[in-house]
């Protein structure tokens, strides 16, 4: 077995050997030589090759999102390291579990003019779960710090950040370890199944006739059926999900901004909760966070065993728990309440239902209708990326299929690593992944498709309105030049020639016919990883949303 000579580079393979932490994606660089030769040259680790630092993180991000496992970064000193800040920001939000280790020089090259050298310490402070600054040499003191930063990384899912400093010569290598390091005993931390004020939630509940439950981001299959069946039974009980919410019933409401967009201020009141309980990550809809700003309810309770966000100005209980184990312990002490809470949302639900079909059925080719094609033609039990901006908002409107697992990147709700999060969980995953995307996000992203792991049957289902789309149906659109250029960066860009460069499939579709024949096309390719660009019209996109708005009731 070959080694980096360096002791303090053999304390750190060897600990994460031990704490079974293995897939390791390295972006190249000389600083980082001791850990790219130890992780490279050691079988027990898979490691990735990913020259671009943010495409790396993100990668990380999506292998990580689908494993529930840390996945570490490793790089080289300097400015290098920054590019890894977005997706750490995404991890701290959304909760996922990343393990940055960087390579620095010594203490003394810091801040003296030389080369490839930045402040590295703490760098990630604000949004990580913990900071582990190695001293040159290898030490217990070093040891547990790697040992702590594995664990909390684990416990607080999230993002953790080791900063190693190595001094020159750095592609020394030897065949056996020179180290015996310290590894920490893992402490499993036991999940309590005991409600803290047990009685005073029964008390508002029980008492309660109009309970709302706003889920959010949501792992699939993460709440038992039980459960589901309970809240879907329970006339008091008005549960609303999201595309990203993975949970099903034929009572739950899964389109939230079509049911409440049109509603007056008699109907918010008559909607407005006695109780609000959310669990969950980041919720996407604009409009339901505008709502129960204004109709605050009586009480509001977030279910999370780590945070909880005081999203609407309401919040009076974090309840400390997985939120299946509340539930599973909850619900059986609950009493059943009589009331109409269920049954007036249900009657307008009904008719949203009517009135999205018909227009649906008449309006031209456009991006609301590419949605609608698109999710419909989804493969059943596939897993759907979705890309940010307009593209989870158009995705809101449709119904998905319950067999198909979602997912988004909402902890910061950015555009900037979507893809290459896509390509990191269709790698994980055994599943099918399909991944939707807007133009600027994908162009955005583009060195996402710079990677030797995409699986073949990869898809990419690109709609192209040349700009960022979503400006247009913001406040403040104007056909001015500014606009264009500024907000939504007009462009002419296509993918055909990334796709020929990265030996990606390439088919597109410009009307409603062409793109029914790409999308049988489109999933008969699995020689190859794919691209579907479909173009719909710039200026038309934003008038047939806005107009579906209108006639909903």
């Amino acid at each position: 077995m070959i080694y980096p000579k360096i002791a303090l580079a053999q304390s750190i393979l060897e600990i994460f050997l031990a704490k079974e932490i293995t897939t390791i994606i390295i972006s190249p660089g000389s600083r980082n030589a001791p850990l790219t030769i130890g992780f490279a040259s050691n079988p027990s680790f898979k490691s990735y090759s990913i020259a671009d630092e943010r495409c790396a993180a993100f990668f990380a991000l999506g292998i990580a999102q689908q494993t529930k496992k840390p996945t570490v970064l490793v790089c080289t000193s300097g400015s290098a390291l920054l590019n890894y800040y977005p997706a750490i920001a995404e991890a701290f939000y959304s909760e996922i579990p990343l393990i940055v280790v960087s390579a620095d020089r010594p203490q003394s090259k810091i801040d003296i003019g030389d080369g490839q050298t930045i402040r590295q310490e703490n760098v990630f402070i604000n949004h990580t779960v913990y900071n582990a600054n190695l001293t040159e040499n290898a030490s217990v003191e070093n040891d547990v710090k790697i040992n702590e930063a594995i664990e909390m990384a684990i416990s607080k899912k999230g993002p953790v950040h080791i900063n190693a400093p190595f001094e020159e010569p750095l592609y020394e290598t030897v065949s056996a370890l020179s180290v015996h390091s310290f590894i920490s005993t893992s402490v499993k931390e036991n999940q309590t199944t005991a409600i803290p004020n047990l009685e005073e939630l029964l008390s508002s509940w029980n008492k309660a006739s109009k309970k709302m439950i706003l889920v959010g981001v949501n792992e699939p299959n993460s709440i038992s059926a039980p459960t589901i069946e309970t809240f879907g039974n329970d006339e008091s009980v008005v549960v609303f999900t999201e595309t990203t919410s993975n949970l099903h019933h034929p009572t739950f409401i899964d389109h939230i901004d079509t049911l409440i967009t049109p509603f007056n201020d008699g109907d918010f009141a008559q909607l407005q909760p006695d109780i609000l309980v959310t669990f969950g990550g980041m919720i996407v809809s604009k409009r339901i966070k505008a709502f129960l700003r204004k109709y605050k309810p009586k009480e509001h309770w977030h279910i999370d065993i780590l945070r909880a966000y005081d999203t609407f100005g309401a919040l009076s209980n974090h309840i400390k728990m997985e939120p299946n184990a509340f539930f599973d312990t909850f619900l059986k002490k609950t009493q059943v309440m009589h009331s109409d809470y269920y049954s007036n949302i249900e009657k307008v639900v009904e008719l949203r239902k009517i009135r999205t079909n018909e227009y649906l059925s008449k309006i031209e080719f456009s991006d609301f209708k590419v949605f609608e094609k698109v999710i419909g033609s989804l493969p059943k039990n596939s897993q759907l990326q979705i890309s940010n901006s307009s593209a989870i908002r158009y995705a809101q409107l449709i119904t998905i299929d319950e067999t198909i697992e979602v997912f988004c990147n909402r902890g910061t709700s950015g555009i900037d690593g979507s893809t290459s999060t896509a390509i990191g969980a269709a790698h994980a995953s055994e599943k099918q992944t399909v991944f939707i995307t807007g133009d600027i996000g994908f162009l955005y992203d583009s060195n996402a498709l710079w990677n030797n792991y995409i699986p073949k049957n990869f898809k990419i289902i690109l709609v192209n309105n040349g700009g960022g789309g979503i400006f247009r149906i913001l406040p403040g659109h104007q056909e001015a030049p500014v606009f264009n250029t500024f907000f939504e960066t007009s462009h002419k860009f296509t993918a055909e020639h990334l796709a020929k460069m990265y030996q990606f499939e390439y088919l597109k579709a410009t009307d409603e016919d062409t793109l029914t024949e790409s999308l049988e096309l489109l999933y008969a390719k699995n020689d190859a990883p794919c691209i579907l660009e479909v173009f719909t019209p710039t200026i038309v996109n934003d008038l047939v949303l806005m107009q579906f708005f209108r006639e909903l009731v």
